[in-house]
């Protein structure tokens, strides 16, 4: 799956990394839900850590279609919470 950073750029995923994106992204709904700013703000940076970590960067050039598009590092909870789906920010 090709995944967009907004203001960083593409990385390619390998479906089996969802499970774990997966977690991270349920702590991060359970801390928007409870207004936990600073368990969002960690938990967020953890999420987009781990897609940087477990994902290959595509080339600055790469114009593919993004399956999943993920909020910039310094967006703000509620400009996060405009971007979830029922899933999250994560889908599955």
């Amino acid at each position: 799956m090709i995944v967009r950073i907004m203001g960083e750029g593409q990385v390619k995923l390998d479906d089996a990394h969802f499970i774990e994106l997966n977690k991270l992204d349920d702590e991060l709904l359970d801390e928007m839900e409870s207004g936990d700013e600073a368990g969002f703000r960690r938990t967020f940076g953890a999420l987009l850590d781990s897609v940087r970590r477990l994902g290959t960067p595509l080339p600055d050039d790469a114009l593919e279609p993004s399956e999943l598009i993920l909020p910039a590092p310094d967006a703000s909870l509620e400009e996060v919470r405009e971007m979830l789906s029922d899933d999250g920010l994560i889908p599955g």
